[in-house]
């Protein structure tokens, strides 16, 4: 699966569970760790795990692999390392106070591949 491929899988999930203001970054100037992070936010807890549960099945049926997951029994950050692409998925206040969109500022934002 192309990182494209994976972008796409990755964005359908978190549509799927109704995530907000989602944005991907190329990160692959920046870091030898991944190419890509994708962010994403949730109202809740709950939602957060879900997301997250979401995005770990949809990938695995689309052959993907899950690198590792951290934060899942909390739930107000969850990390998903995909190899090529890491997804944070937060509650807004988390978000907001980590700011790692403006961390990695140097890096522009990516447009979503289309559906197919």
């Amino acid at each position: 699966m192309t990182v494209e491929q994976l972008k796409r899988v990755v964005v359908d999930a978190l549509e799927d569970i109704k995530a907000k203001d989602i944005v991907s970054l190329d990160v692959s100037k920046l870091t030898s760790m991944t190419d890509c992070m994708v962010f994403a936010s949730a109202d809740s807890s709950r939602q957060t795990k879900a997301l997250a549960n979401n995005v770990q099945v949809k990938v695995k049926e689309n052959g993907g692999h899950i690198v590792g997951v951290e934060g899942e029994h909390v739930g107000e950050w969850v990390l998903i390392d995909l190899g090529d692409i890491v997804v944070h998925i937060m509650n807004p206040t988390v978000r907001q106070y980590y700011n790692l969109e403006e961390l990695w500022g140097g890096a522009p934002r990516l447009p979503f591949p289309p559906k197919g």
